[in-house]
């Protein structure tokens, strides 16, 4: 899994899997999942992220397996 914070275009981005993306929808104003060819997530966007979290939060990311 990849996770990225663009400063740029103001978005945090999950990639769980390199399967490639045919299909994108915005479920949520801000919040676009995208699919593979079997209808499965693939990726998670979050836009203007900057106004959902701090950039100290943003910073530090913490992971948690249970």
């Amino acid at each position: 899994m990849r996770v990225k914070v663009d400063k740029e275009t103001d978005t945090l981005y999950f990639r769980f899997d390199e399967k490639r993306i045919v299909e994108s929808e915005e479920v949520r104003p801000g919040v676009i999942l995208d699919y593979d060819k079997d209808d499965k997530v693939v990726g998670i966007e979050f836009l203007n992220v900057s106004q959902r979290a701090s950039p100290v939060e943003l910073s530090s990311i913490e992971f948690q397996t249970l």
